[in-house]
């Protein structure tokens, strides 16, 4: 294990500030050289653009099947009974002779009865004790109403796993005022002997060294548990810590599974737990913008799950105590803590550590404020903040170039490459995409060359063929539908699929601008140091 690799604050180092540019640099040259190729000649410049949008199409068919597939495996993990499987690690001996004859269809039941198998040959005395997990789970909010937190804690109320053995720690911001205090209090009152352990945490305002963000806030909460578990003996390395966001509703087996995969596993210090985020709460409810936008995200989840060598921490996770103690939890100079907190980690275990899919789903909210208006500002000032994840291309490249590197080139580079490509194709692959077909034409007025002329007809029927692939999503869109409350009546079903028509715009008018906003701030040095909290509104 080395020590922690922070983020820099103030002024960098040039090698620092040039790939801070990078990513706009590379974004703004992507549509630039459409121009420069078309000015050419039109032959360059078409053959350039077929490129890419055959790339897109490669990658849009790509993540089709990968949305089908993970789509069945979710469905299949949800079905198990993960608190049985859990059950039955505390005699593998037994467990195994009893299952092992038995055939079954369940979602990794050989992985399970290979886990029995395997645990059953080890001495007792190597063994995990499955009676001392517990988990730990952080609630952190800011000035949200008691009615978006209750559901949250009802919900980690109804998991199957033992309650007696969660710690629920509910850090809010002295920022928030005294209404914030008074919501932490209640829930402490109405939920305080639910579980087995409840702790307040209120996080400080204006500490030094810190960005105003959600990561400040878990660390501190971090520690108020540490010093909690220290008080009762708990050993770090029983307690698996969870991050919830204000409105996240786990399903019941989640802590259940996480368990079990944190028994099973000889490597347990050095993995984080990722479950899928559905943003399916409040889908009813929100405008149509939101909607797409928190469909398009729930199928990344989805995606990422079943592509490990792209997954990420994002949102909700969890990690176990000890590895967190050991790097003072979260980064408190970022605010985007989650995607930052896999890269921190990497370096820490010095390239031995792994995210875990989870099949289970986390619920999280579609943006939704009080009026059209504020939502749609709500939405652009959410992505931007995500897409200010483009702040780790410069953490990850001078941690690469740096002789105090202890992970093989050979396998940071290609994670280097596709965390630098998915933040300049984010930008500027929909506007090349939506635009470009007409750009050689343009440039070359009067030109007879065929493949300008044709060349918007056949970026249009790419983009047809693409668009079959996207009724794929919108079925999966409205299987992903929690039921229709009962105060919208049926019509609102059809709105539900006509909705994808705004797509492509969205595309555009959210995730690349958002993208070029955000690479604008870093490439600029006009840091953005301060979290945006989402607003949180709960529609009556």
């Amino acid at each position: 294990m080395s020590k922690v690799v922070e983020l820099p604050m103030g002024k960098r180092k040039p090698l620092y500030r040039f790939f801070e540019v990078l990513p706009l640099a590379l974004s703004v040259g992507a549509i630039v050289l459409l121009f420069v190729f078309s000015a050419i000649s039109s032959i360059s410049g078409s053959i350039y653009l077929l490129l890419i949008v055959i790339m897109n199409f490669v990658k849009a068919m790509g993540i089709i099947v990968r949305t089908i597939q993970g789509y069945k495996v979710l469905k299949a993990g949800m079905l198990v009974d993960w608190w049985q499987r859990l059950e039955d690690l505390r005699e593998p001996e037994q467990s195994y002779e009893r299952l092992s004859g038995e055939k079954s269809d369940e979602y990794e039941y050989a992985q399970h009865l290979y886990n029995l198998k395997r645990l059953s040959e080890q001495p007792k005395s190597e063994r995990y004790d499955v009676d001392g997990v517990w988990h730990a789970v952080i609630v952190t909010m800011y000035n949200e109403s008691i009615d978006v937190l209750r559901p949250t804690l009802k919900c980690v109320a109804g998991s199957d796993f033992d309650l007696k053995k969660m710690i629920i720690v509910i850090a809010y911001e002295e920022r928030g005022g005294a209404d914030a205090e008074k919501v932490a209090k209640t829930l402490e009152k109405e939920f305080g002997k639910t579980f087995g352990g409840f702790v307040l945490s209120k996080h400080p305002d204006g500490v030094k060294g810190e960005v105003v963000g959600k990561g400040a806030n878990l660390t501190f909460a971090g520690h108020k548990l540490q010093e909690y578990v220290d008080e009762r003996g708990i050993d770090y390395g029983d307690v698996i810590i969870t991050s919830l966001d204000c409105d996240n509703k786990p399903d019941k087996s989640y802590f259940s599974q996480v368990a079990y995969e944190y028994c099973v596993r000889d490597d347990r210090e050095k993995l984080s737990f990722q479950p899928i985020s559905l943003f399916t709460n409040n889908i009813w409810d929100a405008p149509a913008v939101s909607r797409v936008i928190g469909c398009m995200n729930s199928f990344w989840n989805i995606i990422c799950t079943m592509r490990p060598h792209i997954l990420r921490n994002f949102a909700s996770h969890s990690q176990p105590m000890k590895a967190l103690v050991g790097m003072n939890f979260w980064s408190v100079r970022t605010i985007v803590e989650d995607g930052h907190q896999y890269w921190r980690s990497l370096f820490y275990f010095d390239g031995e550590y792994d995210v875990v899919p989870i099949r289970s789903a986390i619920y999280q909210d579609a943006v939704l404020s009080d009026t059209l208006w504020k939502t749609l500002k709500a939405q652009w000032v959410q992505l931007r903040r995500w897409d200010y994840g483009a702040s780790d291309v410069a953490y990850v490249a001078t941690y690469m170039l740096s002789k105090k590197r202890k992970i093989k080139m050979a396998s940071l580079f290609p994670k280097f490459v596709r965390l630098l490509d998915g933040h300049v194709t984010l930008a500027a692959m929909a506007p090349i995409v939506a635009f470009g077909g007409w750009v050689p034409l343009l440039f070359n007025i009067g030109t007879r060359d065929l493949l300008s002329h044709n060349l918007p007809s056949v970026v249009s029927m790419i983009q047809f063929i693409a668009a079959i692939g996207l009724c794929v999503s919108i079925l999966i869109s409205i299987k992903l539908l929690p039921p229709r409350p009962a105060k919208y009546k049926r019509s609102k079903s059809v709105i539900m699929v006509l909705q994808w028509v705004i797509s492509p715009i969205i595309s555009i008018a959210y995730s690349s601008f958002c993208a070029f906003y955000a690479q604008f701030r870093l490439a600029s040095g006009n840091y953005m140091e301060k979290f945006d909290v989402t607003e949180k509104v709960v529609k009556k």
